[in-house]
């Protein structure tokens, strides 16, 4: 109850950000009903695509923490332990408010799931996927409402696990482990080649890899922007850019991975393309990982930026212009680009060549 009445008296941002994860828990909802309905369909080769399905799964949590995060219903105030509402019960209601949005999502899934089928009437283009999603078989009530449960119950698990109070650790770099990893995956491809599960495993060993080495390689860039004499311009950049790292790494490296499968898919279009798991919605699955990816990768900007907050206050009042503020902005932004796109181009590369052994 309290989760809900933090949820109804939040900012219309904020309103936004669960409204966009309802969605994209809507979108992942229905890519699994069609699984399931192609499973009833065609047993054969069900579990392939039922493991890709995961994918979509894996980027709609990663977003939904991301907004959960920084959620400012979630965030410690002052005075709220007198009133019982502690880390670890903020964390509680993070979760809370998590599997509300999911489950929104998930109930708009499956009504728009049975309208398309012909199962629920009275409204427009009613039955329209009736041959898509094999109306012709009854769903099973318990599959759907089974494999419709995954996202909220993955997303709040995740909010719970990741919020949760705990003592701060020295910072590491796991550039060397995500160097590895992202190895390992591009090996595996080139093993399994263009299908079957080998090809899922090595892409997500690759994804995981970038997402470890994403805060080294953010780190990296702040580095970078600080060398060779810098003016206060570059420092300022150099050194929020580092500050940033652990929280902008991971999704940025995400991010990278996203792009460097799509590169990969358009260099081996003339070449006999990449297999199709989800048939027809396999490009509607690929268009939802990306704009989770990237809303992830916003999400935690707004987040930094709202960490900066007290320092660029005190820039202000220290008389700094807030052009200047700007330029550091855009130049961390640049920096970032500079790096990320010649390491998604060159990890495309590399899984193209590995995927056409």
């Amino acid at each position: 109850m309290l989760a809900l009445r933090l949820a109804r008296g939040s900012r219309p941002l904020v309103q936004l950000r669960r409204l966009l994860v309802a969605a994209a828990a809507a979108g992942t909802g229905f890519l699994l009903l069609y699984v399931l309905a192609e499973a009833l369909e065609r047993p054969a080769g069900s579990f392939p695509r039922l493991l890709w399905a995961l994918v979509p799964l894996a980027a709609t949590v990663q977003f939904a923490v991301a907004v959960a995060r920084t959620d400012p219903a979630t965030r410690p105030r002052e005075g709220l332990d007198a009133a019982g509402l502690g880390p670890v019960r903020l964390t509680l209601v993070a979760a809370i408010s998590t599997a509300v949005s999911c489950t929104l999502g998930s109930a708009l899934a499956l009504a728009v799931f049975l309208h398309l089928r012909g199962d629920l009437a009275g409204l427009p283009f009613d039955g329209a996927g009736a041959r898509l999603l094999h109306a012709d078989r009854p769903l099973p009530v318990a599959a759907a409402l089974t494999l419709l449960a995954l996202v909220p119950l993955a997303a709040s698990a995740a909010t719970a696990v990741l919020l949760r109070p705990r003592t701060p650790l020295a910072p590491q770099t796991g550039l060397p482990w995500g160097i590895t990893l992202t190895a390992c995956g591009l090996a595996t491809q080139a093993y399994a080649g263009r299908g079957g599960p080998g090809m899922l495993a090595g892409w997500s060993l690759t994804a995981i890899g970038l997402a470890l080495a994403g805060p080294g390689l953010a780190y990296a860039c702040g580095t970078l922007v600080q060398a060779v004499r810098p003016g206060a311009l570059r420092l300022l950049a150099g050194r929020a850019l580092q500050e940033e790292a652990p929280r902008l790494g991971p999704p940025l490296g995400v991010l990278c991975a996203v792009g460097a499968g799509a590169l990969t898919a358009l260099a081996l279009r003339d070449r006999g393309g990449l297999l199709v798991p989800l048939g027809p919605l396999t490009g509607p699955a690929a268009v939802l990982v990306v704009l989770c990816a990237a809303a992830t990768l916003l999400t935690s900007a707004v987040e930094a930026r709202r960490s900066r907050g007290p320092g660029r206050e005190a820039l202000l009042a220290l008389g700094a212009p807030a052009k200047v503020l700007r330029t550091a902005a855009s130049l961390r932004a640049t920096a970032l680009v500079a790096v990320c796109l010649p390491l998604s181009w060159g990890v495309a590369q590399l899984t193209s060549m590995a995927l056409t052994r």
